[in-house]
This record gives structure tokens, C-alpha cells and sequence, in this order.
């Protein structure tokens, strides 16, 4: 919880984007939990700093609520790490953690919020849920599609996005940092309700 000073203590939120550290995965689409947090920074008014527990992290307020912004720093597949350390340290519950992360299952261009669940597959929310000893937490999943082909996996997903997925990748990245954002103020039911509405295709925005 977060004192505001006057004996009433507000509910803080930590939100993580996964993804890999360095230069090289910075396009990947493993990454876009990242470049969706650079996008809340940018709202949040804050730049990312190191802290000791192998993550940058941002402190600030996003839409009137405590926040503190998460990248962990581990790769992926040792998320949990930085990810439980700093639940302790700020005394976040599982259900005020938010990830934001890559969705192999999901088509291009379409956004989705829940709950807990499974970790279908990706390492990042297998080493979360291991850490916190609990699938309770929200996740926010990005829509990068199935490779194409024969393809592994592991490597499409560690290939920066294509030429014509980044003309729409901005404008995505946007409408998840406003997904993250619907999380605090209205909660999980309303966020499905006006995100599931339709894939986020620039051309027919969600009302």
C-alpha cells in the first residue's frame, strides 16, 4: 500500500513488460512488454533508473494511481526474479501485478487482458508464476501472430517485427499502455469489454 500522507493508504500497482536486456533485442518482438513500458514512462512523466534488484524501474502516478513500473534486467525466462524482489520490497500483492507481454496464440494487431491462467508456454510467465507461487496476477497479452511456415518459436519471436507490422506498431503500442491504464481505473471486466470489442486494427479503433 502507499500512504498519501493524510492516514489513507491507496493501492499501488506494480506494471511489468517483459522482455530481454541490450541492444540487439531491442526491436524483437519478445520485447514489446518493453517498449509498452517506455510508452507508460512517457506518461508517467519518469525515466527509467536501475534498482538492486536486477531491474530499471519507475516510480510515478499513471491515470491518479501509484505505480511502479517494471523491465526486469534478468532475460526472460528469469523474470520472477526481479519480479517477486520488487513485490516484496514495495509490498504489492499478485493481484495489483500487471504483465505485459508477447502472445504467440493471439493474432497480430489484437490485444487481451485476464486474470491468472496458464503461462502457455512463455518462459517470462512460467519463472513469474513460480516466483510469486501464484497465477493470480493480470497480464496483458500482444497480439505477434504464429511464425510463418515451418518456423521454431524461439526464433520468430527473437526476429525483429516486419517491415509492415512496425507501420502499425506505434499506434499499438499506444492502445496497450491505454489497456494498462483501463486496469487501474475501471478493472478487468470493463477493460475486456471495451478492448476485446474488436482487434485493435488502426483503421477501426475501439469505441
Amino acid at each position: 500500500m502507499f500512504s498519501r500522507g493524510n492516514g489513507v493508504a491507496e493501492r499501488r500497482w506494480l506494471i511489468v513488460g517483459l522482455g530481454n536486456p541490450g541492444p540487439e533485442y531491442a526491436g524483437n518482438r519478445h520485447n514489446v512488454g518493453f517498449m509498452v513500458l517506455d510508452e507508460l514512462a512517457s506518461r508517467v512523466g519518469g525515466r527509467f533508473k536501475a534498482h538492486r534488484s536486477r531491474a530499471e524501474i519507475v516510480e510515478g502516478r499513471l491515470a491518479g494511481t501509484p505505480v511502479v513500473l517494471v523491465k526486469p534486467l534478468s532475460f526472460m525466462n528469469l523474470s520472477g526474479g526481479p519480479v517477486k524482489a520488487l513485490a516484496d520490497f514495495f509490498k504489492v500483492a499478485p493481484d495489483s501485478v500487471i504483465v505485459v507481454h508477447d502472445e504467440l496464440d493471439i493474432p497480430y494487431g489484437a490485444l487481451r487482458t485476464k486474470a491468472g491462467g496458464g503461462d502457455n508456454g512463455h518462459n517470462g510467465l512460467k519463472s513469474i508464476t513460480k516466483t510469486l507461487g501464484t497465477r493470480d496476477y493480470l497480464r496483458i497479452r500482444f497480439g505477434i501472430g504464429r511464425p510463418p511456415g515451418r518456423m521454431d518459436p524461439a526464433t520468430f519471436v527473437l526476429r525483429d517485427f516486419a517491415t509492415v507490422e512496425r507501420k502499425d506498431l506505434p499506434f499499438l503500442v499506444d492502445r496497450t499502455a491505454d489497456m494498462a491504464e483501463s486496469l487501474l481505473t475501471a478493472g478487468v471486466e470493463a477493460t475486456q469489454n471495451k478492448f476485446h470489442a474488436a482487434d485493435l486494427n488502426p483503421a477501426k479503433p475501439p469505441r
